[in-house]
C-alpha cells in the first residue's frame, strides 16, 4: 500500500481493450498509475486516450515501479509473460499481481507467488471496446474473482473500487466459467452479425440501431425468465 490512505501504485501490463480501461477505473478510484505498457501505435494511441499523461514503460520496469501490476494480455501470453518476469527477478514481496483471464486462476501465477508477491485473479465479464464507454458499462458488470482466502477480500475491494460487482469462482471452476462466458459472447456476436447482414441486404442502412432495442430488451428477457431462475436454484 501506498501512504495511509490504502492507495496503490498500479502499472498496466497490456494496451489492448481491456488494460486502459481498467487503468482509469482504478485511476478514478483513487489509486496513482505509475505506468502503462505499450507495443502498437494503435496501443499508444489507445493509451493516450483512455491514460492521458501515463507513462509508457518498458515492462520489467513498470513491475519494479509498481505496487499492483494488472496484467491484462491475452491468455495465450500470460504463462510465459508471468514466468519470465520471474526468470528476471522482477516479481517482489507482498506485491499485488492481477490477471485479467477469464480461463486462469491463480495457478499461473505461482512464478510470482513464490517470489513473495499476492496473486488475484479478476475477469470482467463484459465485452470491452477499448473506449471510456466501458467505464460506464463497468458499473453494471460484474467480475469473476479468484484468490487465496487470506487475500479475497482485496480482489473483492479492487473490483467494487472500479465500480462492478464481485463473484467468487473456485480456481477449479474457472475453466467452465470461462466456456460459459465464450459461449454467450461467441453465440450473441454470430447472430446479431446474421442479423445485420439480412437488414442490409434489404436496404436497412443503419441495422444496429433497428435491432439495438430488440437485442437488448430480448437479453434482459431472458436472464429474468423463469427457466434462468430454476438454474439459478
Amino acid at each position: 500500500m501506498s501512504g495511509r490512505d490504502g492507495r496503490l501504485g498500479v502499472g498496466i501490463v497490456g494496451a489492448g481493450r481491456v488494460g486502459p480501461v481498467l487503468g482509469a477505473a482504478l485511476a478514478a478510484a483513487g489509486h496513482a498509475l505509475v505506468g502503462v505498457s505499450a507495443s502498437t501505435d494503435d496501443e499508444r494511441d489507445r493509451v493516450e486516450s483512455m491514460l492521458p499523461g501515463v507513462p509508457v514503460l518498458a515492462v520489467p520496469l513498470l513491475v519494479e515501479r509498481s505496487e499492483l501490476v494488472v496484467l491484462a494480455v491475452p491468455d495465450d501470453q500470460l504463462v510465459e509473460l508471468v514466468a519470465g518476469l520471474a526468470a528476471l527477478g522482477a516479481w517482489q514481496p507482498g506485491q499485488l499481481v492481477l490477471h485479467t483471464s477469464a480461463q486462469h486462476g491463480t495457478a499461473v501465477l505461482d512464478p510470482a507467488r513464490a517470489a513473495g508477491a499476492i496473486p488475484l485473479a479478476v475477469h470482467p465479464a463484459l465485452a470491452f471496446t477499448g473506449t471510456s464507454i466501458d467505464l460506464a458499462r463497468l458499473r453494471d458488470a460484474w467480475c469473476a474473482v479468484t484468490a487465496p482466502g487470506p487475500v479475497l477480500p482485496i480482489a473483492q475491494a479492487l473490483v467494487v473500487e472500479m465500480g462492478a460487482e464481485p463473484v467468487v469462482i473456485a480456481e477449479a471452476d474457472r475453466p467452465a466459467y470461462a466456456d460459459a462466458i465464450a459461449a454467450a459472447s461467441q453465440f450473441s456476436t454470430a447472430i446479431i452479425g446474421q442479423s445485420v447482414s439480412a437488414l442490409r441486404a434489404i436496404g436497412v442502412d443503419e441495422p444496429g440501431r433497428v435491432l439495438g432495442g430488440v437485442v437488448r430488451s430480448a437479453v434482459e428477457n431472458a436472464l429474468q425468465s423463469p427457466a434462468v431462475d430454476s438454474i439459478d436454484r
